[in-house]
Order: structure tokens, then sequence, then C-alpha cells
């Protein structure tokens, strides 16, 4: 294994979740809030549930989303 090519690899794919992960958590919020299911004072639980295929690796992220 090249552990360069890994690492540059692994940080493609958490980038690409970052960015789209922000962008979705984003847009729904604004929705929300437009839609007068939020209010804005709120503290949103989030979770993330990372699997890959081919290996035994189950991981959940918990995490605060606070919007004031």
């Amino acid at each position: 294994m090249n552990e360069d090519v890994f690492n540059m690899e692994v940080r493609k794919f958490l980038k690409k979740v970052g960015v789209t992960s922000q962008r979705e958590i984003e847009t729904a919020v604004r929705e929300a809030l437009a839609a007068g299911k939020l209010s804005g004072s709120e503290t949103l639980k989030a979770k993330v549930h990372l699997t890959v295929e081919g290996l035994d690796l189950a991981h959940d992220i918990d995490g605060d989303i606070s919007l004031s």
C-alpha cells in the first residue's frame, strides 16, 4: 500500500463529506426556519454513521449544532 496515496484519498473523501454535509445542514436549517419549524435558538443533535465496504468498520459520530 502506498501510504501517501492512501492518506490523500482519505483526506479527499473527508473533504467531500465535510463540504457536502455542511451544505445539506445549512439548507435544511434555512428551510426549517422559513417554514417556522425552528425558531433559531435551538441546539440540534446531529449524528453521522460511517461505514466502509470491505472493512469491519461501523462508527457513529454524535454532536450538537447550536443555532444561536
